[in-house]
């Protein structure tokens, strides 16, 4: 049996399977009794897929609104009804050679703050439906752009229907209409033909493991989390003594009395034991002027 604790798995998604079935595989690899995941990824798409393993399915909130970086390949001259490569081809035309300046101007377009029109092959209801599930039908309604950010750091000609891509952007920003947008620009149509992730706020992909040696993992062997306590590091931390933190793990909040007050702009943070272990997730109730226990964890060995 493979030694799982709790923690975030980061998995290289491969291309075709869906998030949740990689969801079932690693549930099924490792035995744990909880997995979820911090973000999707289409099934065409490969990369970072970040998953909360056990108890660390208690702090997913903490990652869903994270920065997403993905490099990937956009065809031009065609347009397809999703947007990417799996759909139906609407139309086709012959694409444009782009110089070094135009790549550059078209990079800087759409780079920063963005209005985005959400594609209708997507998980959005608009009055209690699915929009794909509208678009299956042959259907399509009126959306209304959301802001999006985009940091649009590569963009080059790799050939004359092919654009390569680096970027990272904020939550709910869809990749390939960022390619229908700028099919649209240049006015021959464009689709995504290819997308990995590559970071998810502060995961990177060369940390991430394969299914295959995943599976590979003989018994005995720990299977590769990232710690609770480190996958929080970006929030501020209290150390309580050991007697303290056992009294907190038991949901006794008057051992909250040990935590200095906040700074102004703070309002969650971690506990951890004398060893490091994570104890609690903790927030600020302004109005009490004292903390609350959001969360408790039993991250020991």
């Amino acid at each position: 049996m493979k030694l799982v604790r709790s923690g975030i798995l980061l998995v290289d998604k491969p291309e075709g399977p869906s998030s949740a079935r990689v969801v079932a595989a690693v549930k099924r690899i490792t035995g744990a009794r909880k997995v979820g995941h911090l973000g999707t990824l289409d099934p065409f798409a490969s990369g970072l897929l970040p998953l909360a393993v056990n108890e660390g399915t208690k702090i997913a909130q903490y990652f869903l609104d994270a920065d997403k970086g993905y490099s990937g390949v956009i065809t031009l001259g065609a347009e397809t009804d999703t947007q990417d490569r799996t759909g139906n081809f609407l139309s086709r035309r012959e694409p444009p050679r782009l110089g070094t300046a135009e790549l550059e101007s078209l990079r800087r377009e759409f780079s920063g703050s963005l209005q985005q029109v959400p594609p209708m092959y997507s998980a959005l209801k608009k009055d209690g439906s699915r929009l794909y599930e509208l678009a299956r039908k042959g259907l399509e309604v009126g959306r209304e752009p959301r802001p999006v950010r985009i940091d649009l750091t590569r963009l080059e000609q790799v050939s004359p229907a092919e654009l390569e891509f680096e970027l990272t952007c904020s939550k709910g920003t869809y990749v390939r209409t960022l390619a229908a947008d700028i099919g649209r620009t240049l006015g021959c149509g464009a689709y995504l033909s290819r997308l990995r992730r590559v970071a998810s706020g502060r995961f990177r992909i060369a940390d991430a493991v394969l299914l295959d040696d995943l599976e590979a993992l003989e018994d005995g062997d720990a299977v590769p989390l990232v710690p609770l306590n480190d996958a929080l590091a970006h929030l501020d931390c209290a150390v309580l003594g050991a007697e303290a933190a056992d009294r907190l793990r038991r949901g006794i909040q008057g051992a909250l009395a040990e935590v200095a007050e906040p700074a102004a702009a703070e309002t969650t943070r971690r506990v951890v034991d004398p060893e490091g272990h994570l104890v609690a997730l903790i927030g600020w109730e302004k109005a009490a002027a004292a903390w609350r226990l959001l969360r408790v964890f039993e991250d020991r060995p």
